[in-house]
């Protein structure tokens, strides 16, 4: 095995089609996300078969302009990563052919990565991840917290039991009528209100690390549909800055639990949610005050979407342990962690 490696990585399990070449697990040659928000706007959320669409029609150029901008061809290439799930199966369905066309034509191992790992390993682009360490993912379809204890292995401690965060955004964002992705828009009118409905906070006093966001999400819903039968002015920039202070501090009070509980070295961010400003200043603060010998790492917000690199960080790792996948390989949109690295 050669001492640095160039591993291809391919990402179309949403809305972004994305290729990316990464030296060594850790050092991005070239990152290319083609980015399809425009296209579903007008519906107030990713349509899968417009996304499955799109996908088919970018792939090819977010190869090539991949390709060129690392300054390398296939034959450069160690490996081949693919996310394989979880995700929308007509789009994962893409990128995974893509990948196995790839790998056959140019006989490269082809690596199947879960998109959450992904998710968690561009933090290492930030820095080098030390063990154990805990992962809080909070991304459009997933809210976990994540122990690792070496390279590839993860113990999901904590989900979500009904509504992801990312998702109680989305349908929050869509109760005000505002654009898609709604997450941000909540992001940014939450930091001109106040938290003056007091929404509930789910599970906060639970002794598990599991996550509850759809009374949550119910409580805002039927607030807004009371205020607006009742002909009242809605405070859109407090009622946002409301229902983000409860995710926020469900997610922190647990995650800063966790990390005094599994005593870890570091702390990471990862998922889409991770570039919401508020759940990243509030766990900022709250791991300088108590977890000061703890290193909290947060990837770059171009790191926090969906993007190729991350899968190609991931892929990296498995190419080192030896795990690949045949052509055999179709997408898998309910993908488990244990089913791809055996957890």
């Amino acid at each position: 095995m050669k001492k640095e490696t160039l591993i291809l990585g391919i990402e179309s399990s949403c809305d972004e089609t994305a290729v990316s070449v990464v030296r060594s697990g850790k050092e991005m040659l070239s990152n290319v996300v083609a980015s399809q928000i425009e296209s579903h706007k007008r519906f107030g959320g990713v349509v899968p078969e417009i996304a499955s669409r799109h996908h088919v029609e970018q792939i090819t150029i977010v190869l090539e302009e991949a390709l060129e901008q690392a300054g390398v061809t296939m034959a450069d290439i160690d490996a081949i990563a693919v996310t394989e799930g979880p995700g929308l199966v007509g789009a994962l369905l893409i990128g995974v052919n893509a990948a196995k066309t790839l790998a056959f034509i140019h006989n490269k191992p082809l690596i199947g990565v879960h998109h959450i790992a992904g998710h968690i390993y561009a933090n290492r682009f930030e820095t080098e991840m030390q063990f154990p360490l805990l992962s809080l993912v909070v991304s459009g379809g997933h809210t976990e917290l994540v122990v690792m204890r070496e390279h590839g292995r993860f113990d999901i401690i904590g989900e979500t039991r009904d509504d992801a965060a990312g998702e109680a955004y989305d349908k929050v964002a869509r109760t005000l009528g505002l654009t898609y992705p709604g997450g941000v828009q909540i992001d940014k009118l939450a930091a001109t209100g106040e938290d003056s409905f007091h929404f509930p906070r789910a599970m906060l006093d639970d002794a598990s690390y599991d996550f509850s966001f759809s009374g949550l999400k119910s409580s805002f819903i039927n607030t807004v549909h009371n205020l607006r039968q009742k002909e009242m002015a809605l405070n859109e920039a407090d009622l946002a800055a409301s229902f983000q202070a409860s995710v926020v501090d469900v997610l922190v009070a647990k995650t800063i639990r966790a990390a005094k509980e599994y005593d870890v070295k570091q702390l990471l961010l990862a998922g889409g949610v991770a570039a919401n400003r508020g759940l990243r200043e509030r766990l900022t603060e709250q791991v300088a005050s108590e977890l000061p010998d703890i290193t909290l790492i947060i990837p770059p917000l171009s790191l926090c979407g969906d993007n190729a690199a991350m899968i190609a960080a991931a892929g990296t790792i498995m190419y080192e342990q030896g795990i690949f996948s045949d052509l055999a390989m179709n997408a898998n949109p309910g993908l488990l962690f244990e089913d791809t690295y055996g957890a």
